[in-house]
Formats: C-alpha cells, sequence, structure tokens
C-alpha cells in the first residue's frame, strides 16, 4: 500500500465533511450518527472518495469489499487499479463451502464469510476496503478471516474513522489509512 499525500486525504476529507449528514439519536438516544449516504450518492463523493483510495491501495493484488458500503467501494477501487473485487459477506450469505470468522460486537456476535472455492486467496496481496472505522471488530475480523485463507493483508482504508471509539488500536500493526477523521 502507497502512502497518501496529506494534501490529497485533507482535500478529500474536506469533501466527505461537506457531504456527511449527522443524524442525532440514531441508533439509540444520545448518539451522534455519521451517515455517509449522501457522499456516496454524489457524483464528486463518490469519484474523490474512489480515486483517493485506489492511489492509496496501488500494489494490492485484490481488493476485499466489506458488506456492505465497502462493496460499493470496492468495487469502485478495484475497476480503477484493473484488478479484482472480493466481497467480504455477512455470514450465511454465500453458498457452502465457506472460510468464516466469527466476532464480537456490543450486544452479540456477528461472522464473515469468503468463499473458500472458486477465489484463490493463498499468496494475493490484499487492500481491504469499508466505510467506517469505528470500535474495529469487523476490519479486525476480516484481516484475520483473510490471513486464515492464506492472503497477505497490506493495510485497510475507510472512508471514516471514530477515532474516539479507538478502533485503530485493534487493529495494530496493520496499516490503516482514513480518508475523514471525527
Amino acid at each position: 500500500m502507497e502512502a497518501e499525500s496529506v494534501s490529497q486525504t485533507r482535500d478529500v476529507g474536506q469533501v466527505i465533511s461537506s457531504l456527511l449528514r449527522e443524524v442525532p439519536d440514531f441508533p439509540e438516544p444520545g448518539v451522534l450518527f455519521k451517515d455517509l449516504t449522501p457522499v456516496l450518492a454524489d457524483a464528486r463523493g463518490l469519484a474523490e472518495v474512489s480515486a483517493a483510495m485506489a492511489d492509496i491501495a496501488r500494489g494490492a493484488d485484490l481488493v476485499a469489499g466489506v458488506d456492505a458500503r465497502g462493496f460499493l467501494l470496492g468495487g469502485a477501487v478495484a475497476i480503477s487499479l484493473g484488478i479484482g473485487v472480493l466481497a467480504v459477506r455477512k455470514g450465511g450469505k454465500l453458498p457452502p463451502p465457506v472460510i468464516s470468522e466469527t466476532y464480537t460486537l456490543e450486544y452479540g456476535s456477528a461472522t464473515l464469510e469468503v468463499p473458500a472455492d472458486g477465489v484463490e486467496l493463498a499468496g494475493r496481496r490484499i487492500v481491504v476496503i469499508d466505510d467506517v472505522l469505528a470500535t474495529g471488530g469487523t476490519l479486525a475480523a476480516t484481516h484475520q478471516l483473510l490471513t486464515a485463507a492464506g492472503a497477505t493483508v497490506s493495510g485497510a482504508i475507510v472512508m471514516l474513522e471514530l477515532a474516539a471509539l479507538g478502533g485503530r488500536s485493534v487493529l495494530e500493526p496493520l496499516p490503516v489509512t482514513a480518508l475523514h477523521t471525527v
């Protein structure tokens, strides 16, 4: 993964910030939800986010997009780089056989899966793309899942990092690039 320029990240961060919608008391009272839907629905926003992520992801053999907005971003980045995209799915969405990783959430657990057949992951250099880094559980599980499949995860790229939740520390030493941090 190549290091991004500070000015490029700052510029795309300003685009994200200008389009980000904040929704108070969602999904529960006291939470200020950061809605990235307007960024993805805006032609300039999507183009700038995708281009910035592609610049950072150069050198990867495959992009892994995490369910569900990571699919959108991962596909755009993969097309830009001329490589494929792997959908990291929520449990139960893929036909067997699968490789799975179960992880803990604030109120329970979740499972992520990738195909065990049909896509050779062993020896591939993969960059993981998702929309938000919060507590780090989803990205950590994705990293573990891909590593268990024999891939080398070169880093993770997210559109938005919620720094106060400390997710970056859960992912160390994996390099993580956030296009915008709040």
